[in-house]
């Protein structure tokens, strides 16, 4: 019998699947792949494949509104073009001027669109992160699912949002396993997928749902998942995020000790906010949407980490998201290589792919999707499973990049090398030159140079002794240095 994917064996930091180690990395905007009809999922998944994207995330139940932002978003169908796990069949109507949902019976066209889905990711070698629940922000968008106010003939429903992602309606909360249990049942026999419990899971009101009482409902359903599968054929990984809260001053806070510590889940998600809290410290990485860089702070946390023992997913990153284009790309490239290189996944919301743009644009094609594309097949050069970030190799370097290596001691060496000066700098995005000083063991080695935009290899040599000083050439943005011994 096959497997699903794993954590690996012999690094707890990353994952197997198909007998291969994997690191996730995708660039795409996929939620409502299944939920949305007119979405053209199986060219999306293709697509995924040809350019090196191994990772998507579903949800299965959330859906928004559209907005002037990124209007045509998957998970912003037409309310005629939302498929629910459940029958609408009235009598009256949702919010949404459609029929009523019927909490007992269970959409056909759901279930088959989701199977075609995971059959074809699975023929495509893309893992699912299947999201079971999100945060419903406001009341009007909870409306629109088959919890929501009004929305269900069987007068289950939460007077607010906020009450939802908790177990205080002993009602609603058993229609929530059943649809929980539902979902594990039908996707027990594929391999190629994980669960999340909850997207961005938000405490804004404590004393109607605090943080411990939407964290005590999401450890709830982990314990109910790995139950009901200790009786099936296959057992699946978790992945959790923390519930999310406010300081004194109103802002909001991400912890995540508890997800590392405390949480059961096999997989911490973390999405880039300004304010990302881990053992006492804030991590800015970035106003949501706001084309800042904050390579320091990412890496910053995915080195503090490290240690911590399950794989760190940088879960929808949104710092550029709505600029399509080659300025707010290039700073996801820069994102997607720091995290790797400082030993995190990495999903980036790449708003160019749409219900109607499956493939994306045709300037994401040759920006975006390319970069991603090299990303993948330079790290079928890497021996990701001895590797792990090195903060001691580099002893010096010009004051306008930021370094990031991964690598295995004595063996190989990756350097990831970025202008990491935010856009209102002038000179952000100007040629570098110079040399940096490393602190490896001493050998020969054979030394390439890689452009993360071109996809090519600059140039190589082989160096004897002890390559104490790089000579680096002119590059803009990005440059990775890779040493094997040889």
């Amino acid at each position: 019998m096959s497997k699903p994917i794993a954590i690996h064996p012999q690094n707890k930091k990353i994952f197997e699947y198909k007998g291969k180690p994997t690191i996730l990395l995708c660039a795409t905007e996929h939620y409502g792949s299944v939920m949305n009809r007119p979405f053209d999922y199986e060219t999306y998944l293709r697509y995924c494949k040809k350019t090196g994207q191994n990772y998507t995330r579903l949800f299965l139940l959330f859906r928004e509104l559209q907005t002037p932002v990124n209007p045509y978003s998957t998970c912003k169908p037409e309310s005629t073009d939302y498929i629910s796990p459940y029958v609408r069949s009235g009598p009256g109507n949702s919010a949404d001027g459609l029929l009523k949902y019927d909490l007992d019976r269970w959409n056909p066209e759901f279930f088959e669109r989701l199977h075609d889905f995971m059959a074809i990711a699975d023929e495509c070698n893309v893992i699912v992160e299947v999201t079971l629940f999100s945060d419903n922000y406001t009341n009007e968008l909870f409306a629109l699912i088959p919890f929501g106010k009004n929305a269900n003939i069987n007068e289950v429903e939460c007077e607010s949002f906020h009450t939802f992602m908790t177990m205080k309606d002993p009602l609603v909360f058993n229609y929530q396993l059943n649809y929980v249990n539902k979902i594990v049942h039908e996707l027990n026999r594929y391999d190629n997928f994980f669960f999340e419990i909850c997207n961005e899971p938000v405490s804004f009101v404590s004393e109607i749902a605090s943080l411990d009482e939407i964290n005590q409902w999401q450890q709830f359903l982990i314990d109910n998942i790995r139950e009901l599968e200790s009786q099936m054929k296959k057992r699946h990984l978790i992945a959790v995020t923390e519930c999310w809260g406010f300081n004194g001053l109103k802002k909001l806070e991400a912890r995540t000790d508890k997800t590392f510590r405390q949480l059961t889940a096999d997989i911490v998600n973390v999405h880039p906010l300004e304010n990302i809290l881990y053992n006492g410290r804030s991590y800015d990485m970035g106003l949501f949407m706001s084309k800042q860089l904050c390579l320091g702070e990412l890496k910053d946390y995915c080195i503090d980490t490290w240690s911590e023992g399950k794989p760190l997913n940088i879960d929808e990153d949104n710092i550029a998201s709505r600029f399509m284009d080659y300025e707010g790309w290039t700073i996801h490239r820069k994102r997607a290589w720091t995290a790797l290189f400082s030993g995190a996944h990495y999903d980036y919301i790449d708003f160019s792919i749409g219900v109607h743009c499956p493939e994306g644009t045709p300037e994401s094609q040759k920006f975006l999707h390319k970069w991603y594309k090299t990303i993948r097949e330079y790290m079928t050069t890497v021996d990701i499973v001895e590797c792990e970030p090195l903060e001691n190799v580099i002893t010096s370097c010009p004051k306008e990049v930021l370094c990031s290596v991964f690598g295995n001691p004595g063996r190989q060496y990756n350097l990831y090398i970025a202008d990491k000066r935010e856009r209102d700098d002038k000179s952000c995005g100007e040629m570098i030159s110079g040399e940096i000083s490393l602190n490896i063991e001493k050998g020969e080695y054979d030394i390439k140079y890689f452009s993360p935009e071109q996809g090519i290899v600059i140039s190589e040599y082989s160096a004897m002794g002890n390559p104490a000083k790089l000579l680096f050439p002119e590059f803009r943005h990005d440059l990775v240095i890779q040493l094997n011994r040889a």
